[in-house]
């Protein structure tokens, strides 16, 4: 029997998922049908590239070296598909905010190395807009469940508090969690990254105002109808008269994450992938 790509990506999907259901869910195959994709490819190299048992998996020297090289080869197989599909286009959808200079850095990368055009969709609801098809890929913030989802770290970002000009907070040049946790709090309840659960003890009788955007969420802050934490591009990208950002001296950072559908991943979407991952690397440095 031949190496198929189906065996390659089969593989990775596994080493990458830690576990033989996860990649299954991914794939979007049954888990027996995986376990006999990679018994072939094992049968057909003549080595033994996971080691499994009834508890853990992990793939052997020998399937360390292999997969790393398979990376390689199907990376530059996704440029070629891609580059040979120049006149499409990836969708990228975001809620607010792309991190910057991390997105112009990975959209224009992406753009070079597959020859598309990368399409930027701001949307309420990220998830939403991935399940329906209406973007290919989202940057997220904050957890994201795994699942049929294939979520890539990129990422923290570091944490400021919003408060209304309004607010005895905002003459303040640093704010503890804890001194946040005593005001009402505005929730974006679509894609904040901040809820009444971000404290170790939330308090039962803490006014919590929602709201589903961005924009929502900003203008009840300036009204002083509440506090929010939000990640620190807010400070240097976002101009309102009324809302002024406050430094947290021990706020936990926020996790930035790219997302899409694992079984309606496409070779586009595989080299954005590889460029937001490369691209994060450089800003973790």
């Amino acid at each position: 029997m031949n190496v198929e790509l189906r065996h390659l990506r089969a593989l990775i999907a596994v080493i990458d998922a830690g576990t033989f259901t996860a990649a299954a869910e991914r794939l979007n195959i049954t888990q027996p049908a995986l376990t006999r994709t990679i018994q072939q490819l094992e049968a057909t190299l003549g080595t033994r590239l996971l080691e499994r048992t009834s508890r853990s998996m992990a793939p052997t020297e020998d399937g360390r070296a292999f997969a790393e090289r398979t990376r390689h080869v199907l990376g530059d197989l996704d440029a070629a598909i891609a580059s040979a599909q120049a006149n499409r286009t990836v969708r990228l959808g975001f809620s607010w905010l792309l991190p910057d200079p991390w997105a112009h850095d990975t959209i224009v990368a992406c753009e070079e190395r597959s020859g598309a055009r990368v399409s930027l969709q701001r949307c309420d609801d990220p998830l939403a807009a991935l399940r329906d098809g209406v973007v290919d890929a989202a940057v997220m913030r904050g957890d994201v469940a795994g699942g049929l989802l294939a979520v890539h770290h990129l990422f923290s970002e570091p944490r400021v508090a919003a408060v209304s000009a309004r607010s005895p907070l905002a003459e303040r040049d640093t704010v503890t969690w804890a001194e946040l946790g005593t005001h009402p709090l505005v929730v974006n309840t679509l894609t904040g990254t901040t809820r009444a659960e971000s404290w170790t003890e939330p308090d039962p009788h803490r006014e919590i105002v929602t709201c589903t955007n961005f924009d929502e969420w900003l203008e009840l802050v300036a009204a002083d109808r509440g506090v929010g934490a939000v990640p620190i591009a807010a400070r240097r990208r976002v101009h309102h008269h009324n809302v002024r950002f406050v430094d947290i001296a021990d706020a936990a950072p926020t996790a930035v994450s790219l997302v899409y559908v694992a079984s309606r991943v496409t070779p586009l979407v595989r080299v954005l992938r590889d460029c937001a991952l490369a691209e994060a690397h450089r800003v973790r440095r």
